[in-house]
């Protein structure tokens, strides 16, 4: 690793590329749309973005030279269920102990991790105060170095419900700023969500693990309330994103035109079947399990989310080797901050055991994710005209996908992350 960032030219994320010509070049690129390789890749960017992929090609004339001999590259990766703005070393009543403002700090710390980690696009589906808003602003801004993020602001959900405040007890008066009870509630929700930068809307179908007087299996809005969200979402552009872990809630999401359903634990045939012809895409972290089981007590879960935790996780994987069996399109989500940011990578390994193969999996964190984003072309490829997001490993992620576990070197915007 110190030979990579010695012999390469390390570009300052703080500053722009000022049409500056970069070349990356590797022993060979996956072609994650084909799933073939392409030998001595010389990739040509400007401005951040790629102009040329050139097999066994020369690097131009004055071009900065990112040289990358020895490893594979790929797209950068994308998780498309995080929230920056929370460890799991915190659970339960241990995160009171801190000011509000600790968790955006918390927030800068792990978008730099996600990025050094290989996730050059992450998809922050719920936070807190605007804390990931204000993160994102700052990265793009050039003051601190993280992943691009497609941001949901506040999740929305029902009174009482798992995106609402239950921890607390009456005498906080403590409430979500995005719960709503009704319709044209939720629909105001979403345009108070978008009016302060969300660029996807995600709402909870159904109970979860990680709150209070919720049951993950059940629903908790309406066909009619989900509806309307969805609807509200795409009237401004947006995609709709639904917290959904029992098929009841599964199904009324998927009927009520969500572009994704992130969890989709208990997901029954019926759910499996819908989600298929509607085309809607499954996000299933399916990896965090063993870390919450291991450490939540210790991080001060509670007893009765572990539970919650332990009902969930072997449903849920087995729902997930029966999606993908079936044909359903699958996104690679891990839900960072239940689990370290920093870890999410080991999720490839678990995808492969549960039935996918190794590009199937790639595939989840790169073209399938860009599909689900509506950013197909932009980024989760390495092609003329998207962005010049890259990892790079050592061995071969199609004979052992565990190697995105520890990449190598990332680059975003055609500049190494150092």
């Amino acid at each position: 690793m110190h030979r990579l960032l010695l012999a390469a030219a390390t570009l300052s994320l703080a500053a722009p590329l000022a049409a500056q010509t970069v070349a990356v070049t590797a022993d060979r690129l996956l072609d994650v749309e084909s799933g073939r390789y392409v030998e001595q890749p010389v990739v040509v960017v400007v401005d951040g973005k790629i102009t040329q992929v050139d097999p066994g090609g020369t690097v131009p004339e004055g071009a900065r030279h990112i040289d990358l001999a020895g490893h594979t590259l790929l797209p950068g990766l994308i998780d498309m269920h995080v929230h920056l703005d929370g460890r799991p070393e915190y659970g339960g009543y241990s995160g009171l102990q801190f000011t509000d403002r600790f968790w955006t700090v918390i927030g800068v710390a792990n978008a730099e991790r996600m990025l050094k980690a290989g996730f050059t696009t992450v998809r922050n589906v719920g936070d807190d105060d605007y804390n990931v808003a204000g993160i994102d602003q700052a990265i793009e801004a050039g003051w601190i170095t993280g992943p691009r993020i497609v941001n949901a602001n506040h999740s929305l959900g029902a009174t009482g419900g798992h995106c609402d405040s239950t921890f607390l007890p009456p005498s906080f008066e403590a409430k979500s700023p995005a719960v709503g009870d009704s319709p044209q509630e939720l629909r105001k929700r979403v345009r108070e969500q978008r009016k302060y930068g969300a660029e996807v809307i995600k709402a909870c179908a159904t109970g979860g693990v990680f709150s209070r007087n919720t049951a993950p299996g059940i629903q908790q809005l309406t066909l009619e309330e989900l509806t309307a969200i969805a609807d509200e979402a795409h009237f401004w552009g947006l995609k709709a994103a639904a917290h959904a872990h029992g098929a009841a809630g599964i199904k009324a999401a998927i009927r009520a035109g969500f572009d994704t359903i992130e969890h989709a634990s208990f997901a029954d045939d019926e759910a499996i079947r819908l989600a298929k012809e509607r085309g809607t895409f499954f996000s299933m972290d399916i990896f965090n399990t063993e870390y919450t089981l291991s450490q939540g007590a210790a991080n001060g879960v509670l007893e009765e989310n572990l539970e919650k935790e332990r009902q969930v996780s072997q449903a849920q994987r087995d729902a997930f080797r029966r999606a993908h069996r079936a044909g359903v399109k699958m996104v690679f989500g891990s839900d960072a901050g239940v689990m370290p940011h920093e870890d999410v990578g080991g999720q490839f390994r678990v995808m492969v055991e549960y039935g996918m193969s190794p590009i199937e999996a790639i595939r989840a964190a790169t073209l399938n994710a860009s599909r689900a984003l509506g950013q197909e072309g932009e980024v989760g490829v390495v092609k003329p005209g998207a962005w010049a997001d890259m990892v790079a490993v050592s061995g071969d992620p199609l004979a052992d996908v565990g190697e995105l576990a520890d990449v190598d070197a990332v680059i975003k915007g055609g500049a190494l992350v150092d």
